[in-house]
């Protein structure tokens, strides 16, 4: 197989632009704004983002993860507590996100302190949820080591085995967490990669808006 020769590889964005006036003051209702472009757009899983969380001494790690709630509160996802992200959140309660909309040419990156949802919020959601996704969040001891592919389905029998008639209910361990709003940056590609970037930042109850150099 002939290998990919990364160092030639670019696209020359030019499908919008983002002006001052465009953004607005409010962070939320733009971002709200281009996540509702996303979905008419056709974008497979709109609503995925990348979440980076570390330890302590700054070991950073990041995986993908579905955004399943937003308002100015912050940016939710659910996750198990006993996971890599969920222990190091659990230490280091801070995290940033990053989404893209590679066909929109678009980007969106938050930054901000994290907080466990309540445990109403999770059950609620958890509730929500296809059958199977409970069950294989009872199931999955998420981030540790197994012996195989068949220890999971043999957890995934007992969780099945030993769920109710209306099924599992929500794991101790799994549950909701959210990003607040501190750092919300739009990025929209520009020819010759000069890319806009409009960042919010949270200056007590208000928003302070600057331009970022690309």
């Amino acid at each position: 197989m002939e290998r990919a020769d990364l160092a030639t590889m670019r696209t020359e964005y030019a499908t919008a632009g983002l002006d001052e006036h465009s953004a607005g003051d409010d962070p939320l209702a733009l971002l709200e704004r281009w996540l509702a472009d996303a979905v008419a757009a056709g974008v497979h899983e709109p609503n995925a983002m990348a979440v980076a969380t570390s330890t302590p001494d700054g070991r950073p790690s990041v995986r993908i993860v579905l955004l399943k709630g937003l308002d100015e509160r912050g940016a939710v996802f659910y996750t198990n507590y006993t996971s890599r992200k969920g222990t190091e959140l659990e230490t280091n309660p801070r995290a940033a996100a990053v989404t893209l909309w590679h066909s929109l040419e678009r980007q969106v990156r938050i930054e901000g302190a994290v907080t466990r949802l309540s445990d109403e919020e999770s059950d609620a959601y958890f509730g929500s949820r296809p059958l199977g996704s409970r069950l294989g969040a009872v199931a999955s001891p998420q981030s540790q080591v197994l012996d195989g592919r068949e220890e999971l389905e043999r957890r995934l029998a007992e969780a099945e085995r030993t769920a109710g008639p209306d099924g599992p209910t929500r794991p101790a361990t799994w549950g909701g967490y959210r990003v607040a709003l501190e750092s919300v940056e739009f990025w929209q590609g520009r020819p010759s990669r000069l890319h806009d970037r409009i960042r919010f930042l949270r200056d007590g109850e208000r928003w302070r808006r600057e331009r970022l150099a690309p």
